[in-house]
C-alpha cells in the first residue's frame, strides 16, 4: 500500500471532511468565513499600496462564497472592490454561500456587484488584483460559458492574479487544465494542498496554504462524510448484479442466525444479491426467515474440504465474499477456510474475515494477496495476533495499524470506541452504544461492509462507513427502544442512515 502524503489531501476526502466537521460542531458557514477572511489576508499582505481595485469573479457554489466573504474583509479593510457572479443571485446553489450573497447585497455602497447571467454582460472590468472564485476543487470537464469566457477575460486582466482554493479549469486530483484555466500568481488554497496543485505549478503560481480551523485530528475521524463517499448512484438503466452479488459462506448445526443477519444486512446495504453457502439443513432454516435470501445448500453438517467445488462455482459470481459468521471450529472448516482464502487470493476477489472465519485464519494467516477487511473484538485480535490490547483507544491504534501492515488487510477493531487502520491510516468510530453487546450485531456489521466491498468500495473506506453505518443504526435502536434492543433491530435503520447520515448528528448531540 502506497504511503500517503501527510502534506496533501485528496478532492474525496476533503469533501468528506467538510461534512464531518460539520458533524463534529464546525459550521460550514464557518469554514466559508474562515476561509475567506483568509484569501483576504493573502490578498491584503500583496497590495503595494493598501487601496487597490480589486475585482472578484465568483461562481455559484461553494468556491463563490468563498469569494463572496473575501470580498467582504477586503471592503473592511479600505479596498475598493467589484464583484462580478458568473450567473443570477437568486441561483446560487449553495446555503453558505447565498447567506455571504445576502450579506453583500447589503452593501451595494461599498461594492459594485455585476451579475453575468449571459455571456453578453461580461463587463470590461479594469483592477490591479483579481481573484478567481469561480469554481472549486472537484472539477471534472471543462468549463462552459459564461465561466469558460470569464477564465479567459482573467487571464487577459493585466492585473496580479489570485485563485481561490484552486485554479478555475483546473482538475484538484490530477492537476490537468481542463479547456480554459486560469493563470494564477497566487492560489490560497484550505487545510492542506490537492495533490493536482503540486502538478500544475505554471497555473497555481505562489501556493500557500490556510487553516479554515479543522484540527487535523478530525481528518482521523468517521463521520456522515465518509458514509456519503461510498453511496454509488443508481443510474435507470441498471440492472441487477451493477451493484454487486455477496457470497456469505458461514452457518453450521448450532448457528443459522449468524449468516442471515449478515445476508439481510448486506441487502439493506444495497448489494444486488447475496448467496449464503451453508450446510444444508441451516440453509432449509434460513431460506424459512426470508424470501430475499438465496442459500447454497452445501453437503453436511459443517463446512468441509469437499464443499469447495460448489462454492469455486459459486465464487466465480462473486464481487466480494464475507467468511465466518457461525461457521464453527471443526478442523475440516478451518482447513476449507484456508482454501477459500487461496481462491479469493488467485483471483482477487475482496474478503471480510470475521468471528470463526478470523480464528481459522489465525492458524495459518499470513499477509493477504486480495484486498481484505478483518474485523475482531479485542478477543479475537488476541486469538489472531498473540497480543492483549491496552485500554486507551489511542494506544491501541498504534497495536492495530501495526498489524495491519504486517497483514495487508484493513483491521477494523470493533469496540466501544471502533478503530479502523490499513496500516497506514487510522480512523476511530464514535457511533454505538453498550445496548449493542447483545449478539449478532457483529454479523450485521459484516453485512454491511460486505455489500460495499461487493460494490466496489475500498477497503478502508467500505470499513470506516461501514463502523459509522452500524453504530448509527444501533443508536437509532436504542432511541427507540432503550437498551432492549436485538441485532435484528438494527437492520431496517440501515437505509435510514446511509439515505441520511448526517440526521444521527441530533442524537451524537443527546448522547454528549
Amino acid at each position: 500500500m502506497p504511503m500517503p502524503d501527510e502534506r496533501v489531501i485528496t478532492t474525496r476526502d476533503m469533501r468528506a471532511l467538510d461534512i464531518n466537521a460539520e458533524y463534529f460542531g464546525i459550521s460550514r458557514l464557518q469554514l466559508m468565513e474562515n476561509a475567506g477572511r483568509g484569501v483576504a489576508e493573502e490578498v491584503a499582505l500583496r497590495a503595494k499600496r493598501g487601496d487597490e481595485k480589486i475585482a472578484v469573479f465568483c461562481g455559484l457554489g461553494g468556491n463563490g462564497g468563498d469569494g463572496f466573504v473575501a470580498a467582504r474583509h477586503l471592503v473592511g479593510m479600505g479596498f475598493r472592490v467589484d464583484v462580478i457572479l458568473a450567473g443570477r443571485g437568486s441561483d446560487i446553489i449553495n446555503d453558505e454561500a447565498r447567506k455571504n450573497w445576502e450579506a453583500l447585497k447589503s452593501l451595494r455602497r461599498s461594492i459594485n456587484i455585476i451579475e453575468v447571467y449571459d455571456s453578453t454582460l461580461i463587463p470590461d472590468v479594469k483592477a490591479d488584483i483579481v481573484i478567481d472564485a469561480l469554481l472549486g476543487i472537484g472539477l471534472e470537464r471543462p468549463p462552459r460559458p459564461p465561466i469558460s469566457i470569464l477564465i479567459r477575460r482573467i487571464n487577459e486582466m493585466d492585473s496580479y492574479r489570485v485563485a481561490v482554493d484552486i485554479p478555475s479549469g483546473i482538475n484538484s486530483d490530477t492537476g490537468e487544465a481542463l479547456g480554459e484555466a486560469v493563470k494564477a500568481h497566487l492560489t490560497v488554497t484550505f487545510h492542506k494542498a490537492k495533490p493536482g496543485l503540486l502538478k500544475a505549478k505554471e497555473y497555481v503560481g505562489e501556493l500557500v496554504v490556510k487553516s479554515i480551523g479543522i484540527p487535523e485530528e478530525i481528518e482521523t475521524f468517521a463521520g456522515p462524510g465518509d458514509v456519503l463517499m461510498v453511496i454509488k448512484p443508481r443510474p435507470p438503466e441498471a440492472h441487477k448484479g451493477d451493484f454487486g452479488r455477496l457470497l456469505v459462506i458461514g452457518g453450521s448445526e448450532t448457528f443459522s442466525g449468524a449468516p442471515t443477519l449478515t445476508a439481510l444486512a448486506a441487502l439493506r446495504a444495497g448489494v444486488d444479491l447475496v448467496y449464503i453457502a451453508t450446510p444444508r439443513e441451516t440453509a432449509y432454516a434460513i431460506s424459512s426467515i426470508s424470501p430475499d435470501l438465496i442459500t447454497i445448500k452445501l453437503e453436511g453438517d459443517y463446512l468441509s474440504t469437499r464443499n469447495l467445488s460448489v462454492i469455486r462455482g459459486y465464487m466465480e459470481r462473486a464481487t466480494a465474499i464475507v467468511i465466518g459468521p457461525g461457521l464453527g471450529l471443526h478442523k475440516e472448516t478451518q482447513e476449507a477456510v484456508g482454501k477459500i482464502i487461496e481462491e479469493a487470493e488467485g483471483r482477487g476477489i475482496p474478503i471480510l474475515l470475521d468471528a470463526d472465519g478470523l480464528k481459522a485464519f489465525a492458524t495459518f494467516k499470513h499477509s493477504l494477496k486480495t484486498p481484505a477487511v478483518l474485523t475482531p473484538h479485542a478477543g479475537e485480535y488476541a486469538i489472531l495476533t498473540g497480543e492483549k490490547l491496552p485500554s486507551k483507544p489511542e494506544e491501541r491504534a498504534e497495536y492495530i495499524k501495526r498489524q495491519a501492515k504486517q497483514l495487508n488487510a484493513v483491521i477494523l477493531l470493533k469496540s466501544h470506541v471502533d478503530i479502523i487502520s490499513d496500516g497506514d491510516r487510522v480512523k476511530f468510530n464514535f457511533t454505538g452504544n453498550p445496548g449493542m453487546t447483545v449478539g449478532g450485531t457483529g454479523d450485521v456489521l459484516s453485512g454491511i461492509v460486505g455489500a460495499l466491498l461487493a460494490q466496489g468500495i475500498s477497503p478502508f473506506e467500505a470499513a470506516v462507513a461501514g463502523a459509522f453505518i452500524n453504530g448509527a443504526a444501533g443508536d437509532f435502536v436504542r432511541e427507540e427502544k432503550g437498551y432492549h434492543m436485538v441485532a435484528s433491530d438494527l437492520i431496517n435503520w440501515i437505509p435510514r442512515v446511509m439515505n441520511d447520515p448526517m440526521s444521527h448528528a441530533k442524537l451524537r448531540g443527546q448522547s454528549r
